[in-house]
């Protein structure tokens, strides 16, 4: 029996457009470069007229970095996008919107969880058509893709850095076990001889517990 095989590119483009009716405008604008986010509505707005969609919601971050890993109106919009409060989120441009390659594509994975489509007016990327889902299938391979590599430095860096001998995380605090035992045998309490010596209690413990086995197995 011959098992035919689905062409995931071939389905994606063979699926009829969404339907949209209502969207929600997103802009964003930082400080550093004194930007009006007017300037990317009133196109946006435009955007929308021309399409016949009704605009419910307008969410402006201003002031805030596209970097930050929170942004009050985004989230809101989020939240709002799992209510179903819009057919289709619009933005300028696409980096108006993900901080990152991997923000963006998790992002655009939720709105479309939602069945919430997403549409860049600059970038001319309509993820409500085949073709726009088609392309986010290859954002989300190269954003697998960059992971891989990221992945596969990090690797290659700790193989590095083991055979040069190096070890990894906070070093060894060195105990004078000898002094710990003396002090303790002067009646000191272990607070004490933690102050002493600037040492933890546990630490203070293990070297004497280590000093005594030594002796013992001697």
């Amino acid at each position: 029996m011959a098992v035919h095989h689905r062409n995931t590119a071939s389905s994606l483009t063979q699926e009829p457009p969404l339907t949209i009716a209502r969207v929600a405008l997103y802009a964003r604008v930082s400080t550093l470069n004194g930007q009006d986010p007017e300037m990317q509505l009133s196109e946006l707005r435009e955007y929308a007229s021309r399409r016949g969609w009704t605009i419910t919601c307008e969410y402006i971050d201003q002031g805030v970095s596209g970097s930050k890993e929170s942004r009050p109106e985004l989230n809101q919009l989020m939240a709002d996008a799992l209510r179903r409060k819009f057919d289709a989120v619009l933005v300028w441009k696409i980096d108006r919107f993900g901080r990152s390659l991997k923000h963006l594509v998790n992002a655009l994975a939720d709105l479309g969880a939602y069945g919430v489509a997403f549409i860049s007016f600059r970038d001319n990327l309509d993820l409500s058509t085949p073709s726009g889902r088609l392309m986010f299938q290859i954002i989300g391979a190269m954003a697998e893709f960059e992971r891989s590599l990221i992945q596969e430095r990090v690797k290659a860096g700790l193989r590095n850095a083991r055979a040069k001998s190096k070890t990894f995380g906070r070093p060894r605090v060195k105990i004078d076990a000898v002094r710990v035992s003396e002090l303790r045998g002067d009646g000191l309490s272990w607070s004490q001889v933690c102050r002493t010596l600037n040492v933890s209690k546990g630490s203070a413990q293990r070297s004497v517990a280590w000093l005594t086995e030594k002796h013992s197995g001697t």
